[in-house]
């Protein structure tokens, strides 16, 4: 056939493709969700309540990807700090870090009263946060009692109060968390 056809040429010739709504749809994609977050101080007194915990702990869940729905002072009774936790629960939040009451002395109930409401307990994150309280020093991040699991589709932590043991903990915690709180949606969503 030596005749002169109609070329469309191929299919790229056609339709090009637009690199700016590649980029967009491929940023999309890798742009993780932004997870809600309730913070719970508990302290002695309300003198111990230091609003700078609380802005450090907030900045530091920002940088992970969470939104700070609320930062919630509490007395350090087994009651007061349980409502917290629930109250968190209920409303949806998908992680409730708890600052304070985790050592070994009488007043300290926070580790009581998470392990009350939790549906399971994941030793893992806790002791991830002993060893790298232990490794930067954060004596308290080393003795804590404080423990972490799941109520529901909320993960519950509990961190020792000093600024190092924060730190450290909320760099440990991050990736942790992330990967707790997939694994929950991945199942009530499916």
């Amino acid at each position: 056939m030596t005749g002169q056809t109609g070329h469309l040429g191929s299919l790229e010739d056609i339709v090009e493709p637009d690199d700016n709504l590649l980029r967009e749809t491929e940023a999309e994609s890798t742009i993780p969700p932004v997870r809600r977050a309730i913070v719970v101080l508990v302290s002695d007194s309300a003198m111990d309540s230091d609003d700078r915990t609380g802005d450090l702990v907030t900045e530091l869940l920002s940088e992970d990807n969470f939104e700070v729905d609320g930062v919630v002072s509490v007395a350090a009774k087994r009651s007061t700090i349980r409502k917290a936790i629930e109250t968190a629960v209920v409303g949806g939040a998908d992680l409730v870090v708890t600052i304070g009451g985790t050592g070994a002395g009488p007043r300290n109930k926070t580790p009581d009263a998470t392990r009350a409401v939790l549906d399971q307990i994941l030793p893992g994150i806790a002791q991830a946060l002993r060893a790298s309280g232990l490794a930067c020093g954060a004596i308290d991040a080393c003795t804590s009692r404080g423990i972490a699991g799941v109520s529901g589709s909320t993960v519950i932590v509990n961190l020792a109060p000093s600024r190092a043991a924060i730190r450290d903990g909320m760099a440990t915690l991050g990736p942790l968390v992330h990967h707790v709180i997939d694994q929950l949606q991945q199942w009530t969503c499916d």
